[in-house]
């Protein structure tokens, strides 16, 4: 959620700072702000979006080669402008910024205000500066003062300190999984950031600070340090990503971008993996024999949101290519029992960024119980990524708009080859059947794009006869149940009408008392072995006057003379089909979202790393 960018060098600082922050508001914010040194600390905070705090700095500008800048979206404290970071203490002489909740906020607030510190937010992150500034007047230097500082603090945290007393260094520190921390490195410069994009376009040259790690950052060197205070050596990584690929270019907004790359990032996606020859997947990164991929018993998918869905979808999959048990839990939730969990159990952790704070907590409770730790993952480096024995990672590039898109059919497609190379190690696999599923693969990229080719399906006008509808309700069965939960979150994220997502053969168990002439049902029907079945529930829908939009595969005359609407996809294998089907779905809401004028790269109250609870 919360963005942190950093810059220390020669620059303009803010500026930096500021363009940094924009390629961060995909996570989500209610507010920012930008601290600065010139001689003395300076901090510029509005509530709101970013041109808010544009239109401040315009008026008055920040000068200064170091600051230090954040989106913030609240917790503690209203989303206004003086519980905006950068939080300051008394003197205005150390800023703040952080993402995360310090948990013991309360006892340590009442404890500096009993010793006459006063406080200017609602915040938690204030008690940081305040630690600070108590250590620096008792002698201590800046980065022992927060070291210090972040040894009394409890919880997950990424924090940034910039103080006027040394004002040519910035201390951070990551504690627990808060959020990502990011250390760029120049020439003559170095830049500090929570997430990839906001610095990739200067550097590819990065360090990731993991848990309990400091780094003491100036123009031309950083120096990194545990808790305790000791020196500790970080290895510099090199990132790939193409920054050129983080702009708009010829699109409207940045998901309609990303639906439109799915093609290519489909393709990356098998690149490197699938043998189209031999017909053979290898994933190097699982590092796993077939001698133990015999010994699974059972594979636990942990994720929330879109990836939860992706999940379904694999559950189905690995199932029927692998012969191994999939469940698959909100990792929300499977943090908070006492799950069954052993030594022939794969946790399977699926996330886009690599950084929710829920996903890791579940990753770190399967591990404690002895599991094999896998995660597909988006974001190199991540957290998760550093954690896990295995990796996949999805190759679905930089993902800007909130609502995930392609890095939804990316997963998907990582799931399949996953199912397939698992049933290779477990020998349940017939040389046919993974001939048959491979070379529908090989047709993955093709056929997304005759999908998205232009007047291929006409979303715009069905978005212009439903889009002042409130609710909707999305049908499928089989790996398509999970497309339907998918096409309803897409619709209720970016639009914000109420859609929801059943397994068809529910809707006579409840939601059938909702459908009328004022209810457009989204039925996905293709031609696999439940086909009949959904001819069925479209039949019922008709019964009560229901508005049935229908997605189905081309030509099916059958369909279309039952719907008001038809979407079409090209036909592939069963398995497969939720990777086209969800497409469709994806451009509706998007339309709908247009025609409804409501914010699609940024939708309200939503965030793409969640990284609090």
């Amino acid at each position: 959620m919360c963005g942190i960018v950093g810059y220390v060098g020669t620059k303009d600082a803010a500026t930096f700072v500021f363009d940094g922050l924009k390629k961060l508001e995909y996570r989500g914010y209610d507010s920012a702000g930008i601290a600065s040194i010139n001689s003395q600390l300076d901090i510029r905070r509005a509530e709101g979006k970013l041109i808010n705090l544009a239109m401040k700095l315009q008026a008055e500008p920040l000068i200064g080669s170091i600051a230090i800048g954040h989106t913030r979206w609240a917790t503690h404290g209203a989303p206004i402008e003086r519980n905006a970071h950068p939080h300051a203490d008394e003197a205005n002489s150390v800023a703040v910024v952080q993402n995360g909740i310090v948990e013991n906020f309360m006892p340590l607030r009442l404890q500096l205000q009993a010793e006459g510190h006063l406080f200017k937010s609602d915040t938690d992150t204030e008690v940081i500066t305040h630690l600070i500034d108590k250590s620096l007047a008792e002698g201590h230097n800046l980065t022992e003062s927060c070291r210090l500082a972040f040894r009394q603090i409890r919880g997950a945290h990424a924090i940034a300190v910039i103080s006027e007393r040394e004002s040519d260094k910035i201390v951070v520190v990551r504690i627990g999984n808060a959020g990502g921390v990011i250390i760029g490195l120049g020439h003559g410069e170095n830049y500090l950031a929570s997430d990839i994009p906001a610095i990739l376009e200067h550097t590819q040259q990065m360090v990731f600070l993991e848990d309990g790690e400091m780094a003491v950052i100036t123009a031309n060197a950083v120096q990194y340090l545990n808790l305790a205070g000791t020196p500790i050596h970080k290895e510099i990584q090199t990132i790939g990503w193409d920054p050129v690929s983080a702009a708009k270019g010829r699109f409207r907004h940045f998901m309609q971008k990303e639906i439109y790359e799915q093609p290519q990032s489909i393709q990356n996606t098998l690149r490197g993996r699938v043998n189209f020859t031999t017909n053979q997947v290898n994933f190097e990164g699982l590092k796993l024999t077939s001698a133990e991929a015999q010994e699974l018993r059972r594979i636990i998918i942990v994720a929330c949101g879109t990836s939860a869905y992706a999940g379904l979808v694999g559950k189905f999959v690995i199932e029927k290519l692998a012969k191994i048990s999939v469940q698959v839990d909100y990792a929300s939730e499977f943090r908070y029992r006492d799950p069954l969990v052993d030594d022939k159990t794969a946790i399977l952790a699926i996330t886009q960024s690599g950084e929710t704070v829920d996903t890791l907590a579940a990753m770190e409770e399967g591990k404690g119980k002895g599991a094999r730790l896998w995660s597909i993952v988006n974001a190199q480096g991540s957290m998760a990524h550093r954690i896990s024995q295995g990796t996949i990672l999805m190759q679905a590039g930089p993902e800007i708009g909130v609502a995930s898109t392609k890095a939804f059919t990316t997963t998907i497609t990582d799931l399949v080859m996953l199912g397939i190379y698992l049933g290779q190690l477990r020998g349940t696999l017939s040389t046919k059947d993974r001939e048959e599923i491979i070379t529908t693969l090989a047709c993955l990229p093709e056929l997304a794009g005759e999908v998205l080719a232009e007047n291929y399906n006409d979303y715009d006008t069905l978005a212009n006869l439903y889009h002042r509808q409130e609710h909707f309700l999305f049908l499928g069965r089989g790996p398509n149940y999970p497309i339907a939960l998918e096409g309803a979150l897409k619709l209720k994220e970016i639009s914000y009408i109420h859609a929801e997502g059943y397994p068809a053969g529910e809707m006579k168990h409840g939601p059938i008392a909702l459908i009328d002439e004022r209810m457009p049902v989204v039925c996905i029907v293709t031609q696999d072995h439940v086909y009949d079945k959904m001819i069925s529930q479209i039949e019922q829908v008709r019964a009560r006057k229901g508005i049935v939009i229908s997605l189905t595969n081309e030509g099916d005359e059958a369909v279309a003379a039952k719907s008001n609407h038809v979407l079409t996809i090209p036909k592939t294998h069963p398995l497969t089909t939720p990777i086209i089907s969800v497409i469709p779905l994806q451009l509706l809401a998007y339309h709908f979202a247009v025609w409804r004028g409501a914010d699609v790269d940024q939708p309200r109250n939503l965030a793409k790393s969640v990284t609090v609870e």
